[in-house]
């Protein structure tokens, strides 16, 4: 799947979207997975929010959370503090809408980071909002620049920066947070990958007069460098099992360890504590 099929994969999600309306705009409830907390919200409720906390510059971030997030949280509780510091988790996968909906939260719908990202650059182009892509390699962001700005004329783009895969030290890190900030972003796109990205966000919260949102794979699909699963395994919650194909050597001990861990571990919450 290109860039282009992609994006146009977003909008045949996008009445999806938009029938989702405004339901959780006024009260942000939040359900425990595991000891992780994941918001009830929606694309068009997220992206209400991260406008507001760019126009009050609020420094915080937000949690895109699929099995493997939570499950690293579950296992990792120092990022599980992370994931329960966030100003906003959303269920990025589907296990995470049909556990929210077992929970109680029956108009639950996936909220998912590529997804997201795309709805909020719609959102930044209309409002002028600048934005910054962090992560990833040069060529990616030098695709995603142009892919973004092919589909959103408008958008700002105040910069992008590819930081070595190795970990930065305190000052390259400092510096990083600095041309961000020098760069005027409002919002900072954050594609490194679950744990590395989130644990980014938290150490820049307060640092950063900016919104972060972790992406995960976003700069991949909306490059066209890796391809994205069919809409209908997506709605089948049969993601995982394109994404296992298509990267095996590096996916099968998330996967094959993480998703059955994760079932039989929410069963225990749901019989120990349905609500």
């Amino acid at each position: 799947m290109n860039h282009q099929s992609s994006i146009n994969s977003f909008e045949s999600n996008q009445e999806e979207i938009e029938n989702q309306g405004n339901i959780f705009q006024n009260n942000c409830e939040k359900k425990w997975v595991l000891g992780n907390q994941v918001h009830t919200t929606s694309y068009n409720d997220a992206c209400h929010r991260i406008e507001n906390w760019t126009n009050s510059k609020t420094s915080c971030y937000i949690i895109a959370a699929n099995v493997h997030v939570i499950m690293t949280g579950y296992w990792n509780k120092k990022y599980q503090q992370i994931i329960n510091n966030a100003a906003l988790v959303t269920p990025d996968g589907m296990p995470l809408v049909w556990g929210m909906k077992l929970l109680g939260i029956k108009q639950q719908t996936r909220v998912y980071g590529p997804d997201l990202m795309l709805a909020f650059c719609e959102t930044a182009a209309a409002k002028s909002i600048p934005i910054y892509l962090y992560g990833g390699t040069q060529s990616m962001l030098a695709k995603l620049e142009t892919n973004l700005q092919q589909k959103y004329p408008n958008l700002i783009i105040a910069g992008s920066y590819s930081p070595p895969f190795r970990p930065l030290t305190p000052e390259e890190e400092a510096q990083d947070i600095q041309r961000i900030h020098a760069s005027g972003a409002k919002v900072v796109f954050v594609g490194l990958g679950c744990p590395k990205q989130e644990e980014w966000m938290a150490r820049a919260k307060g640092k950063l007069q900016a919104v972060c949102l972790g992406v995960g794979a976003a700069f991949s699909f909306h490059s066209g460098e890796v391809s994205q699963a069919p809409r209908w395994m997506m709605n089948l919650g049969l993601e995982w099992l394109y994404r296992l194909a298509s990267e095996p050597k590096r996916l099968w001990k998330r996967y094959f360890i993480n998703n059955p861990a994760f079932v039989v571990l929410f069963a225990l919450q749901l019989i120990k504590n349905p609500d």
